[in-house]
């Protein structure tokens, strides 16, 4: 499994159908999380992604040095906010030829429960979590903090 974790100002996600674009999710300052699921993913993979953004210390301390994550932030009381979106092409395999291979992403029966597993786990340890929609043709509008941007594997 494989996040794709981006530190933000803001962030949100619409959902585009017939030319129309519509807010499904948005969130203020915080992480913004592209999900790819690969076959060998289970729920313990999810998991572990989940906690791993979760203690993933990208956040600004006082100081304005990358050492806090979401869970402290959360244990001083403050709001940490994630908008996770499925994002199958992190598995595209460009080593051959111009046009990507998406043989290494995992079919979207099997990837929604895994990607709402870690939308579920976030939730759990107490983010306010937004999400896009799964299948649907998105818009991600983020303004990314730093830059900071990160690609976390299980």
């Amino acid at each position: 499994m494989r996040g794709l974790v981006q530190r933000v100002e803001r962030a949100s996600v619409d959902v585009v159908d017939g030319g129309v674009a519509t807010t499904v999710g948005e969130i203020g300052a915080g992480l913004c999380v592209l999900v790819g699921v690969t076959h060998r993913d289970d729920e313990a993979a999810a998991d572990r992604l989940a906690d791993k953004v979760w203690h993933l210390r990208v956040l600004d301390d006082a100081a304005g040095v990358m050492n806090e994550s979401l869970a402290q932030r959360h244990e001083a009381g403050m709001l940490g906010e994630v908008l996770v979106v499925s994002q199958f092409t992190l598995y595209g395999d460009t080593g051959t030829g111009r046009r990507p291979s998406w043989v290494d992403a995992a079919r979207p029966a099997d990837a929604e429960p895994l990607v709402e597993r870690v939308v579920a786990r976030l939730a759990g340890h107490g983010a306010r979590v937004a999400t896009g929609r799964f299948r649907a043709q998105m818009r991600v509008e983020i303004v990314n903090d730093g830059p900071v941007t990160l690609l976390v594997e299980t």
